[in-house]
């Protein structure tokens, strides 16, 4: 039996089909999961990473966890409150969901420094554990979804700075690969796209998948950061535009790890693009 934390995000909902599909018992979790949520034959099991308890009830019984960071600027139990929890029920795998950014950016408190600290504790949890730094997902387009459906145009900064963004689908099977695999076991997988792709070209192949353009408008970073200190703290924002417009060489760098995991290339940003069309029409 498999627990899937965050099994409503991107990774997570990736996660639990993959996992059905290869004939794994699962149960997903997060905090207001319901029976909607899932495939059939899977458990939904409501819990916090904030709450002991709960997470009691969904690991007891299990063997193996996916565990997901909860972002810069979630508030969770210690990493090793979580992970004392899992070896009491029984766990004996955890997959954990890092950032790219522990080893790109080791010194901001948003982005490397605080999810060091939970690698740290996976590490040191005498668990078999692997894990995950994937660095930006295609699926952050999503966040232009309303504006093409409205305007048919993106509004973003650093139209010409390419990052080898990566589907979340791509995450997901390296994720069930190494939970089901003890020879992942120590390792630590960095997970990229196929190519560098800049946001200019995102909003092309988006227009690609709709059959019209899309119109690309290039904003200021003082534009941009306006637009994210609305729902993101300001260190995060930041950090973020830092990487955006100034991403360090090994920022850049395509990884060979999903390809030598799963025996394909990452997929690319157009082909997520078109599975998801029907979100920008």
């Amino acid at each position: 039996m498999i627990v899937v934390t965050g099994a409503t995000g991107n990774v997570g909902r990736e996660l639990v089909r993959t996992l059905v599909a290869a004939g794994e018992q699962v149960i997903a979790t997060s905090r207001r999961i319901t029976d909607t949520d899932v495939p059939e034959g899977v458990r939904p099991m409501p819990a916090d990473l904030t709450d002991a308890e709960s997470l009691r009830r969904v690991f007891d019984g299990a063997d193996g966890l996916f565990l997901q960071n909860g972002g810069p600027s979630a508030h969770l139990l210690s990493p090793q409150d979580i992970l004392d929890v899992a070896k009491a029920a029984g766990i004996g795998r955890v997959v954990l969901l890092s950032s790219q950014g522990v080893a790109t950016r080791p010194q901001s408190p948003s982005h490397g420094e605080t999810v060091r600290v939970i690698e740290d504790a996976v590490r040191q949890s005498g668990l078999h554990w692997t894990i995950l730094r994937p660095g930006g997902f295609h699926s952050n387009a999503f966040a232009w979804a309303e504006s093409v459906r409205g305007r048919r145009a993106v509004a973003a900064p650093f139209g010409e700075v390419g990052l080898p963004t990566i589907d979340p689908a791509d995450i997901a099977e390296v994720a069930a690969t190494t939970l089901r695999g003890a020879e992942h076991t120590g390792r630590v997988y960095e997970l990229t796209g196929p190519s560098l792709s800049t946001p200019r070209q995102r909003a092309d192949a988006i227009g690609d998948a709709l059959g019209e353009p899309v119109r690309f408008v290039e904003q200021t970073r003082d534009e941009a950061r306006a637009q994210m200190l609305q729902f993101m703290p300001e260190p995060v924002v930041d950090t973020t535009l830092d990487i955006l417009g100034e991403p360090t060489p090994a920022e850049q760098r395509l990884s060979p790890d999903v390809e030598r995991l799963l025996g394909r290339a990452p997929r690319s940003f157009a082909d997520w693009a078109r599975r998801h069309v029907s979100a920008f029409r």
